[in-house]
């Protein structure tokens, strides 16, 4: 998996603001300058058969604006390319929608459609819905090809101007979206699909070429987009019910019609942003954490409720946890503390996006892909569904899920959470120190049946290793006076450099008190 160079697309972004426009679909909103297409049948029905034929037929890149000029398209010129308000589109419904302008980390040309009931119409593009100034580099492009980019759902006119506010849903680039958590701001992305990310080689990304957009009724009702995935190994047709929340919740179905068989077909996937965190032994910033996320949450078909913290490794890790049907999995940022990031980024208030499947999603994994990284601009970790069913080409995968962009999971489990994971030297105070090969760990559980305990009863930690021995094991409450705040100490003995994978859990007796804590260590990180 190549890591995404996030960083920048958000400068750009911000430095593009949230201007809104295109102007409406219907007739009626013509007059405002917009040019549309002639009306063409439209239906999803439709959609899902143009994919599978061109999954049959060999696979041509749409066009693009002249690379050349579009390369020299970076953030600080992007900025400059603002969509003229009265351009919006639905501009006088519940949601109006912009558009972006290609730049350097989107090239491509994607194709915008406004459906009415049974028909659809282009929206053509010309260079002057932009601000595109004279002297610009961007006013070397013609008005063919279409120089549309993405787009992004805003707010009701009622919450400001849509300069200043936050859209709460964008497509751009790729087939990459996202959505505004609950705590009003946006971090990590996801995927139509992901296409091996990890293997050796250049990673194919599949884009989003062509849009097609139903309005809200009203603030209450979603907003509909529906959308054609092409690649040189695939492609496919995607519906997107998107609610407007208290985060984002969005329904979608997809169709997906492979070329060749992929070594692993990522499903529903999310992309994110680990650096370091409190798992690090060593400073290496002047902020204490810097990521997006902070751990991959699971539940399985079986019930169990799993952490796995990230991990920036030394090399491409792949983890795999095999499962059917399975209840969700998401990537979650579950420490809201800014002092433990003391940056104006507002990580602490990144949203947690969850996937939860909607039919019987049958055997698979859940794929766990981390990248080594040494800054913050690179997207370096993708959780995804691998299906355990054969694909190829003349074969079709189709998947329903739910996909939630809020403050925590939506359906949190009721025993105690994993909020901390803490690695340091290994022994004890005041004895000799032991070799570089003993690690000692700290692993915080809090709420659940945890604050319910017994006065004075300890949890058991139950631990096992791939390899290596415990010693130094015990439990105690974190003196913090936090009901159910409590932590399992362990030191681990363990040569050699190959990973270690952990796994731990609070119990009493026979009754489970806490999630499971699986922790990829690996021995040469220091």
């Amino acid at each position: 998996m190549a890591a995404f160079d996030r960083r920048s697309l958000l400068q750009l972004l911000i430095a593009a603001g949230t201007a809104r426009l295109l102007g409406g679909a219907a007739p009626a909103e013509a007059a405002t300058g917009l040019e549309f297409g002639p009306s063409e049948p439209f239906s999803y029905d439709w959609l899902k058969q143009h994919a599978r034929d061109l999954a049959a037929q060999p696979y041509q890149e749409p066009p693009r604006p002249d690379p050349a000029i579009v390369s020299r398209i970076d953030y600080d010129a992007h900025g400059k390319l603002r969509f003229r308000k009265q351009y919006s589109l639905y501009r006088h419904s519940a949601y109006p929608i912009s558009f972006q302008h290609v730049g350097m980390f989107f090239p491509k040309t994607v194709k915008m459609h406004a459906v009415d009931g049974a028909t659809a119409r282009e929206i053509i593009y010309d260079p002057t819905y932009f601000t595109v100034g004279e002297g610009h580099v961007a006013a070397g492009l013609g008005p063919q090809p279409s120089a549309f980019a993405g787009f992004w759902v805003h707010e009701p006119d009622r919450k400001g101007d849509l300069d200043k506010v936050e859209p709460w849903a964008t497509f751009l680039g790729a087939s990459y979206f996202r959505g505004v958590g609950e705590l009003g701001q946006v971090g990590l992305s996801a995927r139509g699909i992901a296409l091996a990310p990890g293997a050796p080689g250049p990673e194919e990304f599949p884009d989003f070429v062509a849009y097609w957009f139903e309005p809200a009724a009203s603030e209450d009702a979603p907003v509909t987009v529906y959308a054609l995935l092409h690649g040189p190994s695939v492609a496919g047709s995607y519906r997107f019910v998107m609610h407007r929340t208290s985060g984002v919740v969005m329904d979608i179905e997809a169709s997906i019609h492979p070329r060749r068989t992929v070594e692993r077909l990522g499903l529903a996937p999310l992309t994110s942003m680990y650096w370091f965190s409190e798992t690090y032994p060593t400073r290496v910033d002047w902020r204490p954490e810097v990521h997006d996320s902070d751990g991959l949450a699971l539940w399985t078909g079986t019930g169990e409720r799993i952490w796995r913290p990230l991990n920036n490794p030394p090399q491409v890790m792949i983890s795999s946890f095999l499962d059917e049907r399975p209840r969700g999995f998401g990537l979650a940022q579950r420490d809201r503390n800014f002092d433990h990031y003391l940056d104006g980024v507002k990580y602490d208030k990144r949203p947690t996006a969850w996937v939860e499947p909607v039919g019987d999603w049958g055997r698979g994994k859940v794929q766990l892909v981390e990248l080594p990284t040494d800054d913050e601009i690179h997207d370096n970790i993708c959780a995804m569904w691998v299906p355990d069913a054969p694909h190829g080409a003349g074969s079709h995968i189709d998947i329903a899920y739910r996909l939630h962009w809020l403050a925590d999971e939506p359906f949190p489990t009721r025993l105690g959470r994993c909020v901390a994971t803490r690695l340091g030297n290994g022994g004890q105070p005041g004895q000799p120190r032991p070799g570089p090969n003993v690690r000692k760990f700290m692993v915080e559980f809090l709420g659940g049946p945890l604050a319910e305990l017994p006065m004075g009863q300890l949890p058991e930690a139950v631990l096992s290793a791939s390899r290596g021995t415990f010693s130094y094991i015990f439990t105690e409450a974190v003196p913090n006076d936090v009901p159910g705040h409590w932590r399992a100490q362990f030191d681990l003995t363990v040569d050699g450099t190959e990973p270690v994978e952990l796994r731990c859990f609070l119990r009493t007796g026979s009754i489970v008190l806490s999630e499971t804590w699986l922790y990829q260590y690996h021995p040469t990180v220091r």
